[in-house]
């Protein structure tokens, strides 16, 4: 809860910083301009690599393999458009490095690594055997 509420304040004073210091260095109409340029230029190069993602997932599934990197991929192009859509060039700049293969493949490798050492830990199992008590039930009524 405290991350959420750190990046919902931290991101918007982060992108007024960053809208200043380089609104006073190339101007208020420039600096507009660049932000939709660069949303526009994302968005276009998030849809080539989310066909390519399409493409590559279905590749796998005609194999008859699970997509799973395809699957997770995707996902993270979306946040990545979501991303550059967002007004700002911090977020822009973010949306960008996830949508790049080799800086989305090292961004996975380390969530998975760090997702799969927690379920690691996390896995206190009790193993046992269950029985359908409704069987049971029906078998003493016949009787």
């Amino acid at each position: 809860m405290n991350t959420l509420l750190l990046l919902i304040i931290g991101v918007p004073i982060i992108e007024i910083y960053l809208f200043i210091k380089i609104g006073s260095q190339i101007g208020a109409l420039s600096t507009i301009a660049l932000i939709f340029l660069t949303a526009f230029i994302g968005v276009l190069y998030a849809r080539y690599e989310g066909f390519n993602t399409l493409k590559a997932g279905m590749s796998q599934l005609v194999k008859n393999e699970l997509p799973i990197y395809e699957i997770v991929s995707g996902a993270a192009l979306a946040f990545a458009t979501v991303l550059l859509i967002l007004p700002g060039f911090a977020t822009d700049f973010l949306g960008l490095l996830i949508i790049f293969p080799p800086t989305r493949k090292f961004f996975l490798k380390n969530v998975s690594k760090n997702y799969s050492k927690k379920v690691k830990e996390d896995q206190n199992f009790i193993d046992g055997e269950s029985e359908d008590i409704k069987e049971q039930e029906d078998d003493e009524r016949k009787l």
